[in-house]
C-alpha cells in the first residue's frame, strides 16, 4: 500500500465528528473509514483485527521473538474537526515544493502564503498535500491513520525482531471524546504513542488542563417602550460577565505555555443567553484560578442584579499528562534514542490541545504523541507533508526494535 495513495484515500472518507450528538461513535460516517482500516489489516494478515460497538478499531501483531521486549502501542484518531467541512475532499498533490505561495482555488482567490503561514518555509523540497480551499484537509489525523498503516506493512513484510505492537483507531477525538469507551485491557500494551500532531521534530508529553464551562444568564424581557428600570437584557449582562475575565488571557494572545479563555458560542436574546467557554492552562495552579475567575464574576453580577442572573457549569475534560509520563519515562526514553541514534532533530513542545494520549495517560496507560507532518488543521488552509509521514515510518520502525 502506497502511503500517498492511502492519505489520499482516507481523506476523501468524511468522518467529521458531532459534539451535538449523543450516540458512540457522534456520527455513523465514521464507521465508513473505521470499516475500511479492519479490512486492510485482515487483508495484510491481521486476523485479529475487529470494530467493536463503540467505533474504536483495534489490533495486534504478535511478538515474533523470545527476548523480552516492550509491548508498544500506535494510536491515531477516525474523525475530523466539526470547525470546518470535511465532505468533498479535493487534494492536491505538489511535488518538491519550491517555498513559494500556494493557489489553493484560483476562481475563489484563496492562497496559502508563507507569510501568513512561515511553517510552509520549512517544507521546502518535500512534496506536500493541500486542499482546494473550500475544505479542511483531514491530515488531522488521517495522516497518523496512514503512517501506521505503511508502517504495519513494513512491519509485516521485514525481517524485523520486535514485541507485541497493538494498534487502535479512535473516534470522536475532535469533540474530546476519542478514549470514553477505550478499553485499556483489550489494547494491552506496556505504553503507546499517539500519531496525531504537527512537525515530526517535535516530541509532545504535556498538553493543556482542560474544562468547559457553560453560562446561563437569566434576563428580563419587557416591551421596549416601557423597559426603563425595568429591562434587563441578557446579552449585555453577558458583554458584562466576559469582560470580568482577563481581558489579555484569549486564544488571539496567548502561545507557548500561556493558557487562555475561549468564548466559542454565544446564542441568546433579551431574556436568556447561553455562553460556552473552554478553559486550557498547562499549569493547573493558574488552572484552578481560571476556574475560580468564573465563580467570582457570576457571583459580582449576582450581587449588583440582586438575584441569580448568571448560572455557571464547570466540567473538567482531561489533565496535562507531563507528571505522569515523567514518573514513567520508557516511552520517552525510548522515543528520544530512537531521534539521537536517527541523527533526527527533535525539541519537546507543550500541546496547546488535547488528545487521546492525554487522557489515556492518566488513566494508566503513557502514551505521548508524536507529530505526523501536518499543518494549519481545522480549516481550509491545513496541509501535510508527506516527506515527513514517510520519515515517521522509519522513526517507528526503529522504534520497535
Amino acid at each position: 500500500m502506497d502511503i500517498i495513495e492511502n492519505f489520499i484515500d482516507y481523506v476523501k472518507i468524511d468522518t467529521q465528528s458531532d459534539e451535538s450528538s449523543n450516540t458512540y461513535p457522534s456520527t455513523i460516517k465514521q464507521l465508513n473509514l473505521a470499516k475500511k482500516l479492519v479490512e486492510q489489516l485482515q487483508n495484510l494478515g491481521i486476523s485479529n483485527a475487529f470494530l467493536d460497538k463503540y467505533g474504536v478499531v483495534y489490533a495486534k501483531i504478535p511478538a515474533n521473538t523470545e527476548e523480552a521486549k516492550d509491548k508498544i502501542g500506535f494510536i491515531a484518531h477516525l474523525d475530523t474537526s466539526p470547525d470546518c467541512t470535511g465532505a468533498n475532499v479535493n487534494p492536491k498533490i505538489i511535488e518538491k515544493y519550491n517555498g513559494k505561495n500556494i493557489i489553493l482555488n484560483e476562481k475563489e482567490n484563496i492562497v496559502l502564503d508563507t507569510k501568513t503561514f512561515p511553517s510552509l518555509l520549512e517544507n521546502i523540497g518535500e512534496t506536500l498535500v493541500v486542499t482546494d480551499g473550500t475544505t479542511l484537509l483531514g491530515a488531522d489525523d488521517k495522516a497518523g491513520i496512514a503512517i501506521i498503516m505503511n508502517f504495519i506493512e513494513k512491519v509485516l513484510n521485514s525481517n524485523i525482531k520486535h514485541g507485541q505492537i497493538s494498534i487502535a483507531f479512535t473516534p470522536d477525538e475532535e469533540i474530546g471524546r476519542g478514549t470514553d469507551n477505550f478499553n485499556i485491557k483489550e489494547f494491552d500494551s506496556d505504553y503507546a504513542f499517539t500519531l496525531d500532531g504537527g512537525s515530526i521534530h517535535n516530541i509532545e508529553y504535556e498538553n493543556f488542563n482542560a474544562a468547559s464551562a457553560t453560562i446561563k444568564i437569566h434576563g428580563v424581557n419587557i416591551h421596549p417602550g416601557s423597559a426603563k428600570d425595568k429591562m434587563i437584557n441578557s446579552i449585555l449582562v453577558a458583554e458584562e460577565f466576559n469582560d470580568l475575565l482577563p481581558n489579555d488571557m484569549i486564544p488571539s494572545k496567548t502561545e507557548g505555555y500561556q493558557g487562555f479563555n475561549h468564548l466559542c458560542n454565544i446564542n441568546g436574546n433579551c431574556e436568556y443567553t447561553e455562553m460556552e467557554y473552554i478553559i486550557r492552562n498547562h499549569s493547573r495552579a493558574i488552572f484552578e484560578k481560571q476556574k475560580k475567575d468564573f465563580e467570582i464574576a457570576r457571583n459580582i453580577l449576582n450581587h449588583k442584579y440582586g438575584y441569580n442572573i448568571v448560572e455557571i457549569s464547570i466540567k473538567d475534560s482531561y489533565e496535562n499528562m507531563r507528571t505522569f509520563i515523567e514518573k514513567d519515562p520508557r516511552s520517552l526514553n525510548r522515543i528520544v534514542n530512537v531521534y539521537e541514534k536517527l541523527k533526527i532533530s527533535y525539541t519537546f513542545s507543550p500541546i496547546r490541545g488535547g488528545t487521546d494520549g492525554a487522557r489515556l495517560t492518566v488513566m494508566g496507560l503513557p502514551t505521548p504523541n508524536l507529530g505526523t507532518g501536518g499543518f494549519n488543521y481545522h480549516g481550509r488552509y491545513e496541509y501535510a507533508s508527506i516527506t515527513q509521514m514517510k520519515k515517521m515510518v522509519d522513526i517507528l520502525l526503529e522504534l520497535i526494535q
